[in-house]
């Protein structure tokens, strides 16, 4: 059986309970992920009559349960846990989903998540503490150059270039060996929010 989410023991009771006061032959559960490897990603884990099992989900067959899993959503999955924790008010279901906004990436990943992954993970929590974010708008292959755009506080900022080169430049070139350079597509004339003016 390929196990595409983990499924506590628990978690696993708790959900057959669930499906169970539905009284529907056949319902399982479905996992998948809105919006994922974006930083609005959502894990969701809903009910799932039979006919609303689409062509394209995985089956994960526990003892107690079916779960289908979005298979657009399976990357994003990797390394999920749901688990269940019993309390005085009856219990609390958690789904944890570590690289819901953005897939688990390697060497042999595509130029463009590599980016992606390095901005999210490394480059926007620093950014964050002044309101900021970067983001990948486009990467040319021939030239190595990394277009971005930033946004929040970063926008209008008077210190963005040297964010820009110093920072998010310096640290793309060494850790990506495909990225010679970035490039900055942001209208800096919208000062309204930047944390240097």
């Amino acid at each position: 059986m390929t196990e595409y989410v983990t499924i506590t023991p628990d978690a696993e009771s708790y959900l057959a309970e669930l499906l169970e006061k539905q009284n529907v032959d056949g319902m399982a559960v479905r996992i998948f992920i809105t919006q994922p490897g974006t930083k609005y990603a959502e894990t969701c884990l809903a009910y799932c009559r039979p006919e609303e099992v689409s062509a394209n989900d995985e089956l994960q067959v526990m003892e107690k349960l079916k779960v289908y899993v979005e298979a657009m959503s399976i990357p994003y999955l990797e390394e999920s846990k749901i688990d269940f924790a019993k309390d005085r008010m009856g219990g609390q279901l958690t789904i944890k989903a570590p690289n819901a906004k953005m897939p688990k990436v390697n060497e042999d990943s595509p130029v463009q998540d590599r980016i992606n992954y390095l901005l999210y993970t490394e480059v926007n929590p620093g950014l964050a503490a002044h309101g900021g974010e970067v983001s990948l708008v486009d990467f040319d292959e021939e030239s190595g150059i990394a277009v971005l755009k930033f946004g929040g506080g970063c926008q209008g900022c008077s210190a963005v270039d040297m964010t820009l080169k110093d920072g998010v430049e310096a640290s793309l070139v060494a850790k990506i060996p495909e990225v010679t350079g970035v490039r900055d597509e942001t209208d800096h004339s919208q000062t309204e929010n930047a944390y240097f003016k």
